[in-house]
């Protein structure tokens, strides 16, 4: 791929990071996002704002879509003025949600069709790892996918797994990582809850547990959240309900018994279903009765107290 034009749709917390290390590197970013704004918000710091995915696709030869699920993933290249009708023959289409890999193969497939590449490619480290180009791929392409696309892969991540020669093994990865990250928020989500409800200090016990074995990058993060009391989403309580969701779905397909990530889901969708969905998924915590949450040093109306 010779072009310095490459397209992002999807300006969250994830692809606006993309896409800002993608101008960063050299490349003009042809941009959109569904939400009314976003896009020209991305052209005043020297992108280019697009109405639709069809105009992103239109004017580059690598689009890259960081949007939440295979639904919008759908919508964003077969809904109204969708990217796929507009995509040369030879450009590549670069997918970074988490997805059911079998989707993941069939849009391969569909896409092939009309001569366009496809790159089986999750994602993985949070914004602030996608904003200084630090996240991880966990890719699965065709050579010549590789070929078109590879550059841009490397130029918006600081690795990039090369997992299989054809879609599949790269979602399949990332659904395994998204097991252990949603068992290791409940996990470290129950070790909280027990401790504030014994009455341990919760700044204490976090300073212990994150300089000792039972330490996780998960617990380190994610307690951090509940210790300030703010449930700002950086990665909603919805998302583990989607992905665990999938995990499950994968394992029971080859009747593949998962006990502790099916414990975790059912966490995940209580605290959904309690009116947290939309909250950080750090308020898993918040399942747990009778204990009293740190507050936020400006909340006054309770919500970081007594769950």
């Amino acid at each position: 791929m010779t072009s310095k034009n490459v397209g992002v749709i999807g300006l969250g917390a994830m692809g606006l990071g993309i896409a800002k290390t993608l101008r960063e590197n050299g490349y003009t970013v042809h941009a959109c996002d569904a939400r009314p704004g976003a896009a020209d918000a991305f052209a005043r710091d020297g992108g280019v704002a697009c109405a639709t995915p069809a105009e992103v696709a239109a004017a580059v030869d690598v689009v890259v879509s960081v949007v939440v699920n295979a639904a919008q993933t759908e919508a964003v290249l077969f809904g109204e003025h969708g990217a796929a009708a507009a995509m040369r023959p030879g450009s590549t289409f670069v997918m970074c949600s988490t997805v059911d890999p079998n989707w993941s193969i069939a849009l391969e497939a569909r896409l092939a069709e009309q001569g366009v590449l496809y790159v089986d490619g999750p994602i993985s480290g949070g914004a602030a790892k996608a904003a200084s180009g630090q996240m991880t791929m966990m890719t699965a392409a065709t050579p010549a996918a590789y070929a078109a696309a590879g550059a841009v892969l490397d130029a918006m991540a600081g690795k990039v797994y090369r997992l299989g020669d054809r879609a599949g093994a790269g979602s399949k990865v990332k659904i395994i990582n998204q097991l252990l990250a949603g068992v290791h928020i409940a996990a470290a989500a129950e070790a909280m809850a027990l401790g504030l409800r014994e009455g341990v200090d919760a700044a204490a016990l976090y300073e212990v547990i994150t300089h000792s074995a039972g330490n996780s990058w998960m617990f380190e993060n994610r307690m951090a959240h509940v210790l300030a009391g703010d449930y700002t989403p950086l990665s909603a309580v919805d998302i583990f309900v989607k992905d665990l969701g999938l995990v499950l779905d994968t394992a029971r397909a080859s009747k593949f018994p998962l006990p502790l990530a099916a414990t975790a889901h059912q966490m995940f969708m209580q605290a959904s279903t309690a009116g947290h969905a939309k909250e950080d998924d750090s308020a898993v915590i918040k399942i747990f009765p009778g204990i009293t949450l740190p507050r936020a040093a400006n909340d006054d109306d309770g919500q970081g107290g007594r769950a």
